[in-house]
């Protein structure tokens, strides 16, 4: 009876260092570092032309390193060359419109109109001149009765004329209407905004890298016609490199958005990199199945990212790596 009471203490001796090696090791112990597991985030980007149009060149090819703003690839520029010169001869145009309606019309062709009304202001007191002699010489028989009708409509014609004359006068003295010149300038700027659109289209054939990264895949050739979104490259991009682990609900106290951790691999476990938490997920989830034990599979945890500001060839992408925090700064 003795030897079964001694053995089961012996067992649950050895169930309970059990227990506390475990926590040292997955999530550490009171005392100890809090240690996590994640990834390396994969980051890359699909890279193709806003506008369509045809492949002219290929500036990089797989696996070539490329910087931020280097040209990867640029498409056949001539159509939208053309459609910047058209839109822009269609704003010069506009323009000289808009200065004729905002400069009214020229000192000469007021001078000219003033003439032509001082004219047939002359013919027209000519004309009703002519109408009174032909009523004189009429009542004394001296004229056919034809002949002062005729007087009369010259007069009336020369009356006529004189006022289509002065009502051209008052126009060109007045100048454009307030809605013309409105009107123009509303035509001008629907040009000009037309040619931002075609020097955007321009701009947009010529295809850069948004940040440093290494080009994974090249979708297409030189020749290629090419319809809007389509890809052309996809990056990786190198930075900056964010590692995703993830924090048991117990632990969450003891870490915070700007704790220092070390970050190690496998194929480097001695020479830890270094890095911060950038960010703590609001939200529990369970554990990923590319981290988890089986043990943790029903496990709820937090997401967290960590940003390592001295990354190099070391961390690749996907990853797994360990993120050990020796100090647990935000603990309460």
């Amino acid at each position: 009876m003795k030897k079964r009471i001694i053995g089961l203490l012996v067992v649950l001796a050895l169930g309970a260092g059990g227990v506390s090696l475990y926590q040292r090791q997955a999530g550490g112990g009171a005392r100890g570092g809090l240690v996590l597991f994640g990834n390396v985030d994969i980051r890359q980007v699909n890279l193709g032309f806003r506008v369509g149009g045809k492949l002219a060149r290929l500036a990089f090819d797989e696996g070539d390193a490329v910087k931020a703003g280097d040209v990867l690839a640029v498409l056949d520029g001539e159509p939208y060359t053309n459609q910047l010169a058209s839109a822009a001869a269609q704003v010069a145009s506009l323009k000289a419109r808009l200065a004729l309606r905002e400069a009214g019309n020229r000192p000469q062709e007021v001078a000219q109109a003033r003439a032509l009304v001082a004219e047939r202001e002359v013919t027209a007191r000519n004309a009703e001149v002519l109408f009174q002699r032909s009523e004189e010489m009429l009542a004394i028989k001296a004229v056919s009765r034809q002949e002062r009708d005729n007087a009369e409509a010259a007069g009336r014609e020369a009356a006529a004329r004189l006022t289509s004359a002065r009502e051209n006068l008052g126009l060109l003295e007045a100048g454009f209407r307030v809605e013309d010149i409105a009107q123009a300038k509303a035509d001008l700027q629907q040009a000009e905004a037309a040619v931002a659109v075609a020097d955007l289209a321009l701009k947009d054939t010529v295809l850069t890298a948004p940040s440093a990264g290494v080009v994974l895949t090249r979708a297409q050739e030189v020749g290629t016609i090419l319809l809007p979104g389509a890809t052309v490259f996809t990056v990786s991009l190198r930075e900056p490199v964010w590692v995703r682990a993830y924090v048991a609900e117990p632990d969450l106290g003891r870490i915070h958005p700007g704790t220092k951790v070390a970050v190690t691999s496998d194929g480097r476990p001695g020479k830890p990199y270094a890095g911060t938490v950038g960010y703590i997920s609001p939200r529990a989830e369970f554990t990923p199945k590319t981290v988890e034990t089986r043990d943790l599979r029903t496990a709820l945890v937090y997401r967290l990212r960590v940003v390592v500001t001295n990354a190099d060839e070391g961390l690749r992408q996907g990853m797994p790596v360990t993120v050990r925090v020796e100090e647990a700064e935000g603990a309460k």
